[in-house]
């Protein structure tokens, strides 16, 4: 890939590489216990550095294939309000999204309204075939956005993910390039609540 990594807007979000003048607020918004227990990758206590040295990894992993990764901030004054990004398989033409919201906006349709820009970006920019989501079975809410984007709802891998000593169920989603063309949403940039 080139080394520009792209942006992109919808009615209310900037969705845009992450500089390193945001770890300072990724590093507050995911230092939160009840965010963290929603995903699987995100530590808490979130240890210190650690926002800068994921984003330092962003522009490698984008050049090299691997993943895109955007931050997603509140149009018109780019206020960080969390992150979306496709985790690259090239082999088989498809990616897997994943996403967190800092709790302070939680319910204000910004994860749907993400997701959905991804995931057109990802079958018009990327060419993908197909796009896997999973949430964990104590995080309803992440399945409600995914169905609200049009992944299907594909299966339970019971007790999959293991955190803080226990383990919990994964909800696995996807969706086709050839779905995503055939609804309203691959038609246009698309903001719901």
């Amino acid at each position: 890939m080139s080394s520009h990594r792209p942006a992109m807007e919808t009615k209310r979000l900037w969705l845009r590489p992450f500089r390193f003048s945001d770890a300072t607020e990724v590093q507050l918004m995911v230092n939160d216990r009840e965010l963290a227990l929603t995903t699987r990758s995100i530590d808490y206590p979130y240890p210190a550095g650690a926002a800068e040295h994921w984003i330092a990894q962003h522009q490698e992993f984008w050049e090299s294939g691997k993943s895109a990764i955007f931050a997603i901030t509140l149009r018109p004054d780019d206020r960080l309000v969390g992150a979306i990004g496709l985790e690259i398989n090239a082999e088989d033409i498809l990616a897997e999204m994943g996403y967190w919201i800092g709790r302070a906006y939680w319910n204000q349709g910004i994860a749907t309204e993400a997701a959905c820009e991804t995931v057109k970006f990802g079958f018009e920019q990327l060419a993908l075939n197909r796009i896997t989501a999973h949430h964990m079975g104590i995080n309803p809410a992440s399945g409600r956005v995914l169905e609200k984007v049009g992944f299907r709802r594909e299966g339970t891998l019971r007790q999959q993910v293991r955190k803080w000593g226990r383990f919990y169920d994964a909800v696995m989603y996807g969706i086709l390039a050839s779905e995503f063309r055939t609804t309203h949403l691959g038609s246009s940039s698309q903001s719901t609540n």
